[in-house]
């Protein structure tokens, strides 16, 4: 096996354990730091930026391998035809054995690369299931008056990885300020009208004494 196929292999292994930690059972304070910590931590939205970049990869990987299984298919079939009395054309002992091991090693990137695809799709899908069993518990934990909601971090507000989660909190904050800004413009503004018609009113004033 190839070095860029081994790394494929240990990212396998890697999403088999971080799926079986997403499904593990765990007190209900516990899960909730975790998601929390998973989901504001610019470390994971780093390397979740990462892996997305690493799949795209394993995608090429397995478009290669699945173009090299029928590569090795049509040779086979090359091989198998009947020659012009009937019978089947020769083929060599060793030169059959390079052909099926061939066949075998790419059948086998295959699958590695597209298991690894299609777990990496179901964890992002258990992750996000999860993390909306959470909340939901946490609204009837709430209206239940459970003290367990009140230590730790709500997740009403989660649901970027990392650095989305600190953008959107960034955006919803100068969102606020534009809003201060506004009606400091518009007390101002008014203001400036005020002084205005008073400047406007002492001004006609000694006219119409004289």
């Amino acid at each position: 096996m190839t070095l860029y196929y081994s790394l494929v292999f240990l990212l396998l292994v890697t999403e088999m354990f971080i799926f079986l930690a997403l499904i593990v059972p765990l007190p209900f304070t516990w899960r909730r730091k975790l998601f929390t910590f998973i989901s504001e931590s610019p470390i994971i939205a780093k390397l979740q930026y990462g892996m997305k970049i690493t799949f795209i990869f394993i995608l090429i990987l397995f478009i290669d391998s699945v173009n090299r299984v029928y590569r090795v298919q049509v040779e086979l079939a090359a091989f198998q035809k009947t020659d012009g009395r009937g019978g089947p054309v020769a083929m060599g002992g060793s030169e059959r054995m390079e052909v099926q091991a061939r066949k075998f090693y790419s059948q086998r990137n295959m699958y590695l690369c597209g298991f690894t695809l299609f777990l990496s799709l179901i964890l992002n899908r258990t992750y996000v299931m999860i993390l909306d069993v959470l909340r939901l518990e946490e609204e009837v934990k709430t209206l239940k008056g459970d003290p367990a909601t009140k230590n730790g971090k709500s997740l009403k507000n989660v649901g970027g990885a990392g650095e989305v989660g600190a953008l959107k909190e960034e955006l919803e904050r100068k969102d606020r300020d534009m809003e201060n800004l506004k009606k400091q413009v518009e007390s101002m503004q008014k203001e400036y009208n005020r002084m205005g018609d008073q400047v406007s009113g002492s001004a006609a004033t000694p006219r119409k004494g004289q």
